[in-house]
């Protein structure tokens, strides 16, 4: 028989959602309470595809506000897991790390949580009595600026070898560095299998040997979009590894957008919205629809979009509930008035849009005013919010760029809107 075994992480428990709750309690409770059903979900798949072993590259948990009922829980499905006599191999992340109840946990005894010491552990025999040894190194810290590589033993000779590691590998994208090292240094290593953890995308850096990021297996808010699953891998009686991706995210982000370019009243702008919507929760499977809505395209409509934007906002929201297990998570307008015909150099409110757009948003007085106000709300945000936000000198110029048009687009909306009602 070949040994199987589930590869995941970077389940982030009841990781706290203050920005969905605050917009939407409801969406933010379904989220927050989708980290605990992917894991029921995991180990429902664990059990159905009767798998050797479930193999948790770090972070469960969130960090430090890790409560008990969370740890509970995940206990409760870890002794589902040991009632199928399914093996469970867990490494510490980042995240871990900082939680005291990590450390004063006793799991039950299908699960081998490894220290920092790298010692490998028998997990299986396949049929011709080759060995399955799993090697895995868990963070002590917080942090691990230097890379755990070193910590790890040599390949057990005649036998195959599956590596656990926690890591940002090198320079990943947005992400510190964590335990970093290269593709090609775990490559030399000789594992057939390293199980990573750590960054949220999913990505199969190679196979032979296998170099798998999962990603995590719910996305926690909109940055962390698309579907979300982990690896199912069989380990042949050849000692061949071949994986599949299985979803098991109970909710989808999606950025969508709709495009309005040839739509030119409010009843046709609901129709291609809410095309998109079923198109994209056709695409969701299963999972419930968490979409960001972007309005693209050159349109009569855009100055009642920016003038009645609350109204737009409530109209894409029922037509999301009509769609079931459908949220809307935001909804932004990167609409434009269409370019004036002949007829229409004449009107006032096109000579002031060219006016505003030529004329004032890209002067130098306008601009410097504009760069002090920003620089002063900058000030009052988190240093973490301030490099999202404007990370350099040229992330800064393109914010202030595309402030000042969408303000200048919010005023003519308002005027237009104003000069109808006369």
């Amino acid at each position: 028989m070949p040994f199987r075994f589930i590869h995941t992480a970077d389940l982030h428990l009841d990781s706290p959602l203050s920005s969905l709750a605050l917009r939407n309690a409801e969406l933010g409770d379904l989220v927050r309470g989708a980290t605990r059903q992917a894991l029921s979900r995991i180990v429902d798949l664990a059990i159905g595809e009767a798998v050797d072993a479930v193999l948790i590259a770090g972070d469960l948990y969130d960090g430090a506000q890790t409560s008990m009922a969370t740890a509970l829980f995940l206990m409760g499905e870890m002794r589902r897991l040991e009632t199928a006599g399914i093996r469970v191999f867990l490494i510490r992340g980042n995240h871990d790390a900082q939680s005291q109840i990590t450390r004063e946990l006793t799991f039950p005894p299908n699960v081998h949580l490894f220290d920092g010491r790298g010692k490998p552990v028998k997990a299986g025999v396949l049929e011709n009595g080759r060995e399955i040894h799993v090697h895995g190194v868990s963070f002590a810290q917080p942090h691990a600026p230097a890379s755990l590589l070193p910590t790890f033993r040599a390949p057990v000779a005649d036998a195959v070898n599956i590596g656990m590691l926690h890591t940002s590998l090198a320079g990943a994208s947005r992400h510190d560095p964590y335990a970093p090292t290269s593709v090609a240094d775990l490559v030399a290593h000789g594992f057939d299998y390293w199980a990573l953890g750590h960054i949220h995308q999913r990505r199969v850096h190679q196979e032979r040997p296998w170099i798998v990021m999962p990603g995590n297996p719910q996305g926690r808010d909109i940055n962390e979009g698309g579907a979300k699953g982990v690896t199912l891998a069989t380990v042949g009686e050849d000692g061949v590894v071949t994986c599949e991706e299985r979803h098991v995210a109970v909710a989808v982000f999606e950025r969508l957008s709709v495009d309005l370019s040839d739509v030119d009243d409010w009843h046709g702008m609901l129709d291609r919205t809410e095309a998109v919507l079923s198109q994209a929760r056709e695409n969701a499977g299963g999972a419930h629809l968490v979409a960001r809505l972007t309005m693209v395209g050159a349109t009569p409509l855009a100055w009642h979009l920016r003038r009645d934007e609350d109204l737009l906002i409530a109209e894409v929201q029922n037509l999301a509930t009509s769609l079931g297990e459908c949220w809307i998570e935001a909804v932004e307008l990167a609409v434009s008035a269409p370019l004036a015909g002949a007829d229409d150099h004449a009107r006032p409110i096109t000579e002031l849009a060219r006016l505003m757009r030529e004329d004032v948003v890209s002067t130098h007085a306008y601009r410097a005013e504009l760069r002090e106000t920003l620089a002063d709300v900058l000030r009052q945000l988190p240093r973490e919010a301030r490099s999202l936000l404007a990370a350099d000198e040229a992330a800064e110029e393109g914010l202030l760029s595309d402030l000042a048009l969408e303000g200048s687009d919010a005023v003519l909306a308002r005027l237009v809107g104003e000069g109808e009602r006369a």
